[in-house]
């Protein structure tokens, strides 16, 4: 299986982060629906979501980083 794209996910994060949307692109679906019906978990998940995909720490629902 090929890891997802990093800038694919971090440009989600950065844009549309606050509904989830690059959890969504990486699997992890139930947290995407928390961070959809809570604003990305009132912004902080999204931003500590933003950091770690930044520092290459934020792995898809196989746990595979991203590429």
């Amino acid at each position: 299986m090929k890891p997802k794209s990093k800038l694919a996910t971090l440009l989600l994060c950065i844009f549309l982060g606050g509904f989830g949307v690059h959890r969504f692109y990486v699997g992890k679906f139930w947290t995407g629906l928390i961070w959809l019906a809570t604003s990305g978990l009132f912004y902080i998940g999204w931003i500590y979501d933003l950091i770690m995909i930044a520092t290459d720490k934020f792995t898809d629902k196989h746990g595979m980083y991203l590429e």
